[in-house]
This record gives C-alpha cells, sequence and structure tokens, in this order.
C-alpha cells in the first residue's frame, strides 16, 4: 500500500463518493463545456485538498453532506484559479498535460475558469452554506492579492523575508487552510475550532512552499543538475532571500543582475545555486520548515485521537517528506 492510499484509507468511501459528486458538479448544457471539464477530470493530481477537508471534517464530527460540498467547492474555486493562473502565466503545460489555453486559446479559458467558479459559488448557495462559500471566497481573494503582491514586488525583486511570508501565506498556505477550516465547519464546529483548523492548514501551506523552494536547489533526476527553475522564473524563494542578506552590497546586485537579466545562462543560474548553496540558504530554509511543520503537529496533539487524526498527522509529514 503507497503511503498516500494508507493515509487516505479513514476516508476512502468519502472520498469515492466526493468523485462523483465532484463530476456532477461540473457538467454543462454545452458541449464544448464538457469535452473541456472531463479533460480537466482526467488531469486530477493526489487529492490533497480533499483529503484536508475530509479529514478535518472527521475529527471534530460526522462526515455528511455539506462535506462534500465543501470539498466539491474548494476544488472548483482552485481549478478555476488554475485554469486563470496557466492564462495569465502564459503556460502551455499543467502536471505533464497540455494547459486549457494551449489547447483551445485564452479566450475559452477564462470562459472555463469563470464558469467554475459561478459553479462553485451556485453550489454552496443552492445549499445554503454560506460559511463554507465565505471560507473559500476568503481564500480566493487572498491567493489574487498573493499573485499580485508577487507580480508587483518582482519588478524590483525587493523581496525580504517579511513580503516573502506574507505572499506564501496568502498564495499557497490560504488554500490548505480553508480546506482544514471548510472541513470542520461542515460538520458543525464552532468559530474558535474552525480558526483553530484555519491556523493549522496555514501552517501546513507555509511548510509546503518552503519544501517546494528547496527543490529548486536539488538535482533533477536525468541531467544530475539543479532545476533552478525559480531562478530562471525571476521568483524569490526563502534559500535566495537568505543569501542576498548575507552577502556584501557589491555581490548582491551581481545576483540580482544575473537573476533580473541572464536568468537564461545555464553557467549563470548555476553560479547562483552554487552561491546558495554555499551561504547557508538550504539549511536556514529546512529550519524555517521544520519549524512550522512542528507548529502545526503541536495544533494536532491537543485534539482527540481518531483514524482522522493519524491520517492528519501523516499527510502534513508527506508534505515536507514528499520527493516531487
Amino acid at each position: 500500500m503507497s503511503k498516500l492510499n494508507e493515509i487516505k484509507a479513514p476516508i476512502q468511501s468519502h472520498l469515492d463518493i466526493f468523485e462523483k459528486k465532484f463530476r456532477a458538479s461540473m457538467k454543462s448544457n454545452v458541449a464544448l463545456l464538457d469535452i473541456i471539464t472531463r479533460y480537466i477530470l482526467k488531469r486530477k493530481g493526489k487529492q490533497m485538498r480533499p483529503m484536508f477537508v475530509f479529514l478535518s471534517a472527521g475529527i471534530h464530527g460526522e462526515i455528511k453532506e455539506p462535506t462534500y460540498i465543501a470539498a466539491s467547492l474548494i476544488e472548483l474555486l482552485h481549478t478555476a484559479t488554475l485554469v486563470h493562473d496557466d492564462v495569465v502565466d502564459d503556460s502551455n503545460e499543467r502536471r505533464g498535460f497540455f494547459s486549457i489555453n494551449a489547447l483551445w486559446k485564452n479566450k475559452v479559458a477564462v470562459l472555463v475558469g469563470d464558469y467554475l467558479f459561478s459553479k462553485g459559488m451556485l453550489l454552496s448557495l443552492n445549499s445554503n452554506e454560506f460559511e463554507l462559500l465565505r471560507i473559500v471566497s476568503d481564500a480566493t481573494k487572498d491567493m489574487s492579492e498573493g499573485e499580485l503582491l508577487q507580480i508587483e514586488k518582482a519588478r524590483k525583486l525587493d523581496i525580504d523575508e517579511a513580503i516573502y511570508f506574507e505572499i506564501i501565506r496568502k498564495k499557497t498556505a490560504s488554500l490548505i487552510a480553508s480546506c482544514c477550516a471548510a472541513g470542520a465547519a461542515s460538520v458543525g464546529s464552532d468559530e474558535a475550532t474552525i480558526k483553530l483548523m484555519k491556523d493549522f492548514g496555514e501552517k501546513v501551506g507555509i511548510a509546503f512552499q518552503i519544501k517546494d523552494d528547496l527543490f529548486d536547489y536539488q538535482t533533477a533526476n536525468k541531467t544530475g543538475k539543479p532545476n533552478g527553475i525559480d531562478i530562471k522564473e525571476q521568483k524569490m524563494t526563502l534559500p535566495l532571500i537568505y543569501l542576498l542578506n548575507n552577502v556584501d552590497r557589491s555581490e548582491k546586485r551581481k545576483i540580482i543582475n544575473i537573476i533580473k537579466n541572464h536568468n537564461t545562462n545555464p553557467a549563470k543560474v548555476k553560479f547562483v545555486i552554487d552561491k546558495v548553496n554555499h551561504s547557508g540558504g538550504i539549511e536556514y530554509a529546512a529550519e524555517k520548515m521544520n519549524s512550522y511543520h512542528k507548529e502545526a503537529l503541536d495544533i494536532l496533539k491537543g485534539l482527540p485521537d481518531s483514524p482522522s487524526k493519524t491520517s492528519l498527522k501523516k499527510l502534513v509529514d508527506f508534505t515536507i517528506e514528499r520527493k516531487k
């Protein structure tokens, strides 16, 4: 049994029902939309977001219809943001599949994203699940703000550590936070419990993003060389910020110049990667990741024991032990 299948065990039957409900929630009377949504469903990943929803619900109560609505709502709104992100980034690929905009062009991709947003909102409104809609809408707002803040700061590459954490809290952590909060809310938890689960999810999300940052400095399987993708895309990651904070002014100018103007030059990208590796930036980022990981587990410790709690702990561990 794979690690993820082991984690899913207490909620597998709920995930199977969710899959059917989620497919039904995407249906349309327009043939083109149905073709595209079927294509989107083929590309589904590890189901980590629904897992966070169902496990968070399972710790605090009995999983019923509102939990399925919470998971579907998050998947609809998140899928919409991914479709729009590919247009914003002019990306032709996602998870090894062609993006919607690559196959059907930007106009169709934007309209499909809009359709998915509206389906999510209607799903919650038609079920009178206003609290779930508020939780997920807050996350969608935060994700947009985080993306725009990153774009604004990337122009000058003037991201310090505080801004970095603000960006990843909004852009990445808010989604996992909303999964955990919505899961708790879906079984009738009180406001304090919902907030606690949101804080838990936020800490997991920050640790998850730092893990992604560290991947950029690890060797790629086929080439044996570090990826350096974030440097090529001018993204300010935590190991890089640490390096820039710990070199003199002229060295900092040189590194920023490479990131801005020579980010497609393999030798110069390698120079920056080597500098990060020798600066202690990797160790510093790993230390921060482990600190957020521990804070999340400390929150879990205070919750009642159950198979869902055991699996949720394993899922948190998986987010920082994963290999990709």
